[in-house]
């Protein structure tokens, strides 16, 4: 026998509660997640809809007070049929519950109370109006009806707001009245507006001989009955790849279709959103973290309702439940922002792609620097590739400067800003031209470096830097990769030099040097902490864009996206900081952050400068940066991920094992690490047990496995084998969690 878990209301608060019921045999092969049954429920049986979320051969309750599927609900397939497919298949293919990844594609967890605005109108003909005045008239203690009724004889429909604080009725009277059926009350739904602020100026900027090319190639195939599905551009910083975006979306908007744009943080939303509103208007919307429930609540709200055909988000607007969804664009796509750091930690990029099969729909990634794995695909028929060399108004790349700081170091300059950048800031300053500071800090910097050489410690085995580790009184140095091992050391190996450590740098530093350096200059700084309240990213983005200040510093979320036409100097401060972090794509994400960084440059009427600051400028990544040549830059990072055996030549995953206790976390880890090794699956590299990069957070112990394979099912399938194993064994269901990562990994 088989059996189906069937949720009966797909209400937002109902989602963990499903019944199990018995698939008859001639139903067997067509009951799938996602399918809407009609089933017999309560004591009178009554048949009611529901939705199938799991199929399953184990019953959960005694089977012979179990009831039977009645039938499968033909016709259309409506959205949350959708949903819990796509909930299923993110289950499958990166490991979790099902209640879980069906909390991840219907993400508002509970109803919120619509906002509502009653208006008053008559319910009776004249005559009977003027009965009622007459007879109303005639008692002192009905002025207010006579008032109310004499004004609604005039106006036909009033809001009650204005009965109330106008008229000076009160709400006891209009109660009695509507009781009495003399008047009616009109509930209109009022949507949280994010767009209150906005006023719309129509914009449409004619596209290029470059931009039309793309546009026609990809409705084209969008056209066809076959056409790629998937399409990649390679566009450089300012080569206008949003305009190619909006001449799409248009195309799909105007056959009845709907939109779903994703960026990767919400500091883009601002810009974005601006440039698509003047375009489509109240077709257009926004969903983000920073919103508030209600407001998140009814863009949703008016996405199912098809009042919006075009939604605009970070990763959790890919949810949006549109019904006809024709095409989903996800810019920046390189961006690790779009990898859930979450269970489920699926991928919005192959995510998309899998909501779009189900509605015969068309994804676009769009970037500057696409990530390898995108790019790979493209060069193997995958993705369909569309180039975009050139910026629009053919506008000059910035001219890059690569600043050995070791060099300024030797000649007595220990400031963090090259004599270079000084110079070049002064001369902006002076121009009345903007400036962009960069401080390339991702994540934690834990990597050691000398200053006099240049020289990363890093591990002799694997091409990654040792991470820096201190457990009570001993410091040391280890790779997360294979385990090696060796004491912290206080002189370089290369040179002997005793200017040895950490490498870091913090944003608040850098403001406070520059107002030092360039006391009259104004300063913004944007980060974590000045972006933390509601609109704290439009706040500064809009006060730089107004000019209101000369020089703004912060992180990556300053370099990604935006488009500011007095910005000629961008600096970047300690290129090297995500150089040499225990990960495998260190140099890929060094690349994406310098050339979207110097991509920030020139943008406007004024030509553009960058400023590299590093202590290795040999270093491909960042000389390929420097000019801006995506193609070099893959050509030679596809030939080390051959030969590492690393993605996407290989897929890769990693088991992540945590538990408060850690002799049996660490001992769990290798009892499933070794059972993987002796499963003798062909092919397939097993790395570690080994303990995770953070070792302990929260007094959680964590230990990861890592499994390579050229097929991504062997990886699925060694998931599904560790899953099961875990349930046989009482103290690992107790006392472990398990959790699956895969392509791309996040660092652990």
């Amino acid at each position: 026998m088989e059996f189906a878990d069937v949720i009966i209301d797909i209400t937002h608060e109902k989602l963990d509660k499903t019944f199990q019921y018995i698939i008859p045999e001639h139903l067997r092969d067509s009951i799938k997640p996602g399918v809407q049954v009609c089933v017999p429920f309560g004591r009178g049986n009554r048949i009611i809809k529901g939705y199938v979320v799991e199929k399953t051969s184990v019953p959960e309750y005694d089977v012979s007070k179990m009831k039977y599927i009645d039938s499968i609900v033909e016709g259309s397939i409506p959205i949350e049929s959708q949903m819990i497919k796509m909930a299923a298949w993110i289950k499958e293919n990166y490991g979790s519950t099902m209640n879980r990844a069906l909390k991840t594609v219907i993400p508002v967890s509970r109803e919120i109370k619509p906002v509502t605005k009653d208006y008053i109108s008559l319910n009776v003909d004249e005559e009977t109006l003027k009965a009622l005045i007459g007879k109303y008239s005639n008692d002192k203690r009905m002025k207010s009806r006579v008032r109310l009724l004499e004004e609604l004889s005039v106006q036909k429909e009033m809001p009650e707001e204005l009965v109330l604080s106008k008229l000076g009725v009160s709400k006891s009277v209009i109660n009695t009245l509507h009781e009495n059926n003399i008047i009616q009350i009109r509930k209109d739904t009022l949507y949280r507006n994010p767009f209150s602020n906005l006023e719309k100026k129509d914009m449409y900027l004619e596209l290029n001989e470059q931009q039309k090319n793309v546009v026609d190639s990809i409705v084209g195939e969008m056209n066809k009955k076959n056409g790629a599905r998937t399409h990649l551009i390679l566009g450089v910083t300012g080569s206008g790849k949003t305009e190619v975006y909006m001449e799409c979306i248009a195309n799909v908007v105007s056959q009845g279709k709907q939109a779903i744009v994703l960026i990767p943080e919400i500091a883009l939303t601002y810009q974005n959103i601006k440039r698509f509103y003047n375009r489509f208007g109240d077709k257009v919307s926004i969903i983000n973290s920073k919103m508030s429930a209600g407001e998140r609540y009814d863009q949703f709200r008016r996405a199912k309702e098809g009042k919006i055909s075009i939604m605009i988000g970070p990763r959790s607007a890919l949810f949006t439940p549109f019904s006809n969804v024709g095409l989903i664009v996800i810019d920046e796509e390189h961006e690790s922002a779009y990898k859930s750091d979450s269970v489920p930690k699926y991928h919005a990029r192959e995510t998309a792609i899998m909501r779009a099969a189900l509605t015969d729909a068309t994804v676009i990634l769009g970037s500057a620097t696409p990530s390898v794995d995108s790019f790979y695909k493209a060069k193997n028929n995958e993705y369909m590739l569309h180039m975009m060399d050139t910026r629009v108004k053919e506008r000059p790349m910035p001219k890059a400067h690569i600043v050995d700081m070791r060099e300024e170091l030797k000649a007595g300059n220990r400031t963090i800003f090259s004599n270079t950048l000084k110079e070049l800031i002064d001369d902006r300053l002076k121009k009345r031209q903007q400036i962009m500071l960069f401080v390339n800090r991702r994540g934690y910097a834990g990597f050691v470096s000398c200053r006099e050489c240049g020289k990363v410690i890093k591990c002799p085995h694997c091409d990654v830097s040792l991470t820096y580790h201190k457990y009570g009184q001993r410091e040391y140095l280890k790779c997360h990769y294979c385990g090696y091992e060796i004491n912290a050391m206080k002189k370089c190996p290369e040179c002997g030099s005793k200017y040895l450590g950490q490498f870091g740098i913090g944003t608040e530093s850098v403001e406070k040097r520059i107002k030092e350096m360039f006391n009259e200059a104004r300063v913004l700084r944007m980060d974590m902490d000045t972006t933390s309240s509601k609109g704290g990213h439009e706040k500064i983005l809009n006060a730089f864009s107004n000019q209101e200040a000369d020089i703004l510093v912060g992180t990556q979320m300053i370099v990604k996206g935006h488009d500011f036409p007095n910005v000629t100097l961008v600096g970047v401060i300690a290129a090297d900081m995500s150089l040499y972090t225990a990960d495998y794509r260190a140099s890929e994400r060094t690349f994406e952050l310098l050339t979207q960084a110097a991509g920030r440059a020139g943008r406007g009427t004024e030509p553009g400068e960058v400023v590299i600051q590093t202590y290795n400028p040999e270093e491909y990544s960042i000389v390929y940066a420097a000019t801006q040549d995506y193609i070099k830059y893959y050509e030679h990072e596809i030939l080390y991920r051959k030969l590492m055996c690393y993605p996407p030549v290989y897929n890769m995953a990693a088991i992540l094992i945590t538990s408060d206790d850690r002799r049996l976390c660490g001992e769990a880890a290798r009892d499933i690490s070794g059972r993987i090794d002796r499963s003798n699956i062909d092919g397939l590299m097993v790395i570690g047990a080994s303990e995770a990069v953070i070792s302990k957070i929260n007094d959680i112990y964590r230990y990861v496995i890592y499994i390579k394979h050229k097929e991504y099912d062997k990886l699925v399938y060694v998931k599904n084998g560790v899953e099961r194993y875990i349930d046989m064994i009482p103290i690992y269901k107790d006392k472990l969690s398990v959790q699956f990562d895969f392509t791309p990994l996040n660092n652990y």
